[in-house]
């Protein structure tokens, strides 16, 4: 059975993120994010989780990191959805838009990490996003922290490209012991 695919653009947000707010440790994660093996398309599942793991290490600065890193993910491939569906999403009214962010923001995730797997709820313009598979979440001992800020960057962001605000808290993670990482989110203090 071959490895689970890492998405480039997964890869290189977080290598992007380390740099612009971790610039002393670049040097120290290149050994596992190297711009090189990133071009090449030649970061896999073990490289990738190293680093996350070395990450989770740096305290305050790995939520930072992975919020930062899950919006630069968004911020370089929302321009690879079709331009009537960028559009449509744009001009559908706010409970439509909701759900198709939503639906966009699953297909990205898979196309970052084909095992990661994101199913959500939505009643009103607040719900729930359940995620299995989380990369970020593969630990051996419980941190005691949630460990999905990528997540949760991401659909921030893409909520906000969409004209959109939106509350986004992570209230279970599988990597402090849960079966599976669960967001809330919540538009409803958006006027858009």
């Amino acid at each position: 059975m071959s490895e689970p695919k890492i998405g480039r653009v997964l890869v290189a947000s977080l290598h992007q993120a380390i740099h612009d707010l971790m610039p002393t440790r670049g040097e120290f994660y290149e050994d596992w994010l190297s711009p090189r093996r990133i071009r090449q398309g030649k970061v896999g599942r073990a490289r990738v989780a190293g680093a996350i793991s070395f990450l989770r290490e740096e305290g305050e600065c790995y939520s930072a990191v992975v919020d930062r890193a899950g919006r630069y993910a968004v911020d370089w491939t929302v321009g690879d959805l079709a331009p009537v569906e960028r559009l449509m999403l744009r001009r559908l009214p706010r409970s439509l838009r909701v759900r198709g962010i939503l639906r966009a923001s699953a297909r990205l995730i898979r196309n970052l990490h084909e095992v990661a797997q994101l199913d959500f709820t939505v009643r009103h313009g607040a719900g729930v996003v359940r995620l299995d598979g989380s990369l970020f979440c593969d630990v051996r001992e419980p941190p005691g922290r949630p460990l999905c800020g990528f997540y949760g960057g991401l659909l921030k962001r893409y909520f906000e490209f969409f004209d959109v605000s939106c509350d986004v808290q992570i209230s279970r993670c599988r990597g402090t012991g849960e079966s599976s990482c669960e967001l809330l989110f919540d538009t409803n203090h958006s006027d858009s």
